[in-house]
């Protein structure tokens, strides 16, 4: 089986990473202690989130969507379209001051108190990247609907009883063709 052909491929925007160093700084504040490692964060924090911006990816196949995440421990998920129910944009303030999006994946299974299968901070053109994959998984959907009434029409062409008569026909055959071989054996002796 051959893989499926890459669609659309994901590109992050470097300003991701002065959200998450904002972002920790946020946390650090508000545990008021952890406020004098702040700018130990802000150096070392700059360079963590540049490597981890280096192995995050995510793209879109014609029938899956495959996200990569992680440097030191690293998580691929291949969700299939099929699957996907939504693809949830959100933008809290410093993402708004930042321009960027956070596209969170959703599925049947993922819409418990879990909250989303997959949420990816980030991409480039979100908006677009979240209608490409909409747009393919309604493609995918239409082809499996078009494949079900096909195979639905061909069920009910050729009703269970016509296999019965063909299989009784076959027999029937294949009981003369043995007593006529019977019947040239015994001849020939």
């Amino acid at each position: 089986m051959s893989d499926p052909a890459i669609l659309l491929e994901a590109k992050f925007n470097p300003r991701v990473c002065t959200y998450w160093l904002l972002s920790g700084a946020v946390i650090m504040l508000i545990f008021v202690v952890t406020i004098p490692l702040i700018p130990f964060w802000f150096y070392f924090g700059r360079k963590l989130t540049l490597k981890y911006l280096e192995h995050i990816g995510c793209t879109l196949t014609t029938k899956t969507l495959v996200v990569k995440k992680g440097w030191i421990n690293t998580i691929e998920k291949t969700i299939p379209l099929e699957k996907i129910t939504d693809l949830a944009l959100k933008q809290g303030p410093i993402m708004r001051y930042l321009d960027l999006h956070a596209l969170s994946v959703e599925t049947a299974g993922s819409s418990g108190a879990g909250g989303a299968l997959v949420s990816l901070v980030g991409i480039e053109d979100a908006l677009d990247f979240r209608n490409a994959v909409l747009a393919q998984r309604d493609v995918l959907s239409a082809a499996e609907h078009r494949l079900h009434e096909v195979t639905s029409t061909l069920k009910t062409a050729v009703p269970p009883e016509g296999d019965a008569a063909v299989l009784a026909d076959i027999r029937d055959s294949l009981h003369r063709m043995e007593e006529l071989m019977q019947a040239n054996a015994s001849a020939g002796q």
